[in-house]
């Protein structure tokens, strides 16, 4: 399904940062790659409905989840089958595990690392604070885990929150949400010493997961994350978070989405974007945002299909509302998106195989 009469509304050639946008609409098969002007220059066919996006590689291959129908229905953000495919849509790697959801990422040693669900045990699932009462799975409560893997799919590193975590009482599930899945990891950020940054949408929580010890060396669990997405660390060891504002203070008409940018010794905001005025930026849940090489941040309004370009004083230079909708229930005839990223025409994942994207 296409809207004709949208695309790009603002491109300000002087202030934007040049580059291909790839992103994937939720409820439908083709993942896009666009040039500054809305243009398709690539397209993968991915033989499936996402779980939930995709990015390029170092390489130029495509890294992406697909969706499966087996194991834990009535969770959202299911993936299942994780596939690497060349330019022209060869699967050059799969790693196939039905309890993948959100998140996956391609480490830098050639291991690929996922969250998955985990049915915790009854026990366990009996101290779990928080949520509505009796709103659990039909099967219980799901767990959140990471798993990492060599390519051979060998598991060689791997973390369990209902078990690696001993105190449950300082991370409740939000009064108003489902007690379906504890916590909902919904980013998974490797850092370079090997550590992960996770992002748990169900209790406001964002945490660093020391990789020996297995337990949280830094922590922020604060509603004004709003059921936060797409945590990550920046080159200056700030957190970049998506608050989406939802079961939050900004939670209302009049209020919207914001970016944070946290100093984590102090968890103080450092800085931050929010609409003009605040409503006219809102995304209650999915979304993202990636820094620029020339200081802007591209952001993913992820469910009215939204990508947009602001510099650091909030002007907004590039303005994208993807016409591409899905036609499948329950996305028809929605427009969501996820994740997205952009790639400078000299970048190692374009390589010189696209010209000019401006």
């Amino acid at each position: 399904m296409l809207y004709e009469n949208d695309g790009v509304s603002v491109y300000d050639k002087s202030k934007a940062s040049a580059g291909y946008t790839i992103f994937w609409t939720l409820g439908t098969s083709t993942v896009k790659l666009t040039d500054m002007n809305g243009k398709i220059v690539h397209e993968w066919e991915m033989g499936g409905l996402p779980g939930n996006y995709a990015y390029l590689l170092p390489n130029g291959n495509l890294l992406a989840a697909i969706r499966t129908d087996e194991q834990v229905l009535g969770l959202s953000a299911k993936g299942g089958h994780i596939v690497e495919m060349d330019w022209d849509g060869n699967i050059v790697w799969e790693h196939t595990d039905h309890f993948q959801h959100h998140d996956f990422r391609r480490l830098e040693n050639g291991n690929t690392c996922y969250v998955r669900w985990e049915l915790m045990p009854e026990e366990l699932a009996a101290k779990v604070p928080g949520g509505r009462e009796g709103s659990e799975h039909e099967n219980g409560i799901y767990g959140d885990g990471i798993q990492e893997i060599d390519k051979d799919g060998n598991t060689v590193w791997e973390w369990h929150f209902a078990t690696d975590i001993e105190d449950y009482s300082k991370y409740p599930i939000c009064a108003i949400e489902h007690r379906k899945e504890w916590a909902h990891a919904n980013t998974i950020c490797p850092l370079p010493d090997g550590d992960y940054l996770i992002s748990f949408r169900q209790n406001h929580l964002i945490a660093r997961i020391d990789r020996d010890s297995k337990q949280f060396s830094w922590e922020m669990c604060d509603w004004k994350l709003g059921h936060q997405h797409d945590v990550q660390m920046l080159e200056n060891g700030n957190i970049l978070v998506y608050a989406n504002g939802a079961h939050g203070p900004y939670h209302g008409p009049n209020e919207g989405s914001r970016i944070f940018e946290i100093e984590p010794n102090s968890n103080e905001t450092v800085w931050e974007y929010v609409g003009s005025p605040p409503y006219t930026f809102d995304s209650p849940f999915i979304s993202g945002c990636q820094p620029m090489p020339n200081g802007n941040m591209l952001i993913c309004e992820g469910r009215s299909g939204r990508l947009f370009e602001v510099t650091r004083d909030g002007e907004i230079v590039w303005n994208y509302n993807s016409p591409y909708a899905s036609d499948q229930a329950p996305y028809k005839p929605g427009r969501s998106i996820f994740r997205c990223y952009r790639y400078a025409a000299d970048s190692a994942e374009i390589a010189g195989r696209l010209g000019d994207p401006s």
